[in-house]
């Protein structure tokens, strides 16, 4: 897991750690009743053995007459506790494996509600959820938070001239551009369609300027190597860095209209 998903996989694990304790609690008390019984069993040789238990010839020597009754019973006694224990060593096994399943399986679903499964990122629906435990995390630290609003420049034009299958590649190639160009702790989100959103912890606006630098380069490297005939690819990014007291509809918006200024300026140069 990223490390902005760390708080949710926390908690998945601590569930999991929980109830294997309760798990390793009942086979605890397993491995207690599997003493009593031994004990039981061996005080009752004792009293068999001990009373008849004398020194010859600097030697002890045992003389043992047990009753037939008496021996079946401890035979028994000893293969039921046996067979119990079996039975719920195998039980407690399985529980432990669908236990750690259940937990998988559960994750797995809330990550893949939370994913695109076009870019492999977080979805639109992930945004509430994500953005409020960044502005926390940024309260709490007193950290800068910055927030980078992406839109694809002409991507009609892509689905247009090249097909649909082509510009799903394309926003694929981009989520993947964006990921490679930031840190473990920042998030990129699928904002919807063309538009993508980042979140960038501990940055300012000149660090998350930065950050708008390597995006670029790495996307002017990507066009190098581009099979799109006589298209570039190329990217409008709208900044806004989070103040205490701001909303996050205001610092989207803020982004937002960042974002439209740079489309303009590219607009007016090609």
């Amino acid at each position: 897991m990223p490390a902005h998903g760390g708080h949710d996989s926390h908690n998945v694990l601590a569930n999991v750690n929980r109830e294997l304790r309760n798990l390793e609690k009942r086979d605890g008390e397993l491995w207690l009743i599997v003493t009593v019984t031994g004990v039981l069993v061996g005080v009752g040789l004792l009293a068999v053995l001990l009373p008849a238990a004398f020194l010859k010839s600097g030697s002890l020597h045992f003389e043992i007459t047990v009753s037939k009754e008496l021996a079946c019973g401890l035979l028994v006694l000893l293969i039921l506790a046996n067979t119990y224990i079996v039975s719920r060593r195998w039980e407690f096994r399985q529980l432990r494996q669908k236990t750690i399943s259940t937990a998988m399986q559960n994750e797995l679903i809330r990550l893949q509600s939370f994913t695109d499964p076009l870019t492999e990122i977080y979805n639109r629906r992930s945004l509430e959820e994500l953005v409020g435990r960044f502005i926390g995390q940024a309260k709490r630290r007193r950290a800068p938070l910055t927030f980078l609003l992406i839109d694809v420049d002409r991507f009609k034009q892509v689905n247009t001239r090249f097909g649909h299958l082509t510009g799903d590649f394309v926003l694929t190639e981009i989520a993947t551009l964006l990921k490679g160009s930031i840190r473990g702790t920042d998030v990129a989100i699928r904002y919807g369609g063309d538009e993508f959103l980042v979140t960038l912890a501990d940055t300012n606006a000149v660090g998350a300027a930065t950050i708008v630098t390597r995006i670029q380069n790495a996307l002017a490297d990507w066009n190098q190597t581009s099979s799109l005939d006589n298209f570039i690819v190329s990217l409008s990014i709208g900044m806004a860095e989070w103040q205490d007291g701001r909303t996050l509809d205001e610092v989207l918006d803020l982004a937002d209209r960042n974002m439209y200024e740079e489309k303009l300026r590219y607009a007016a140069t090609v």
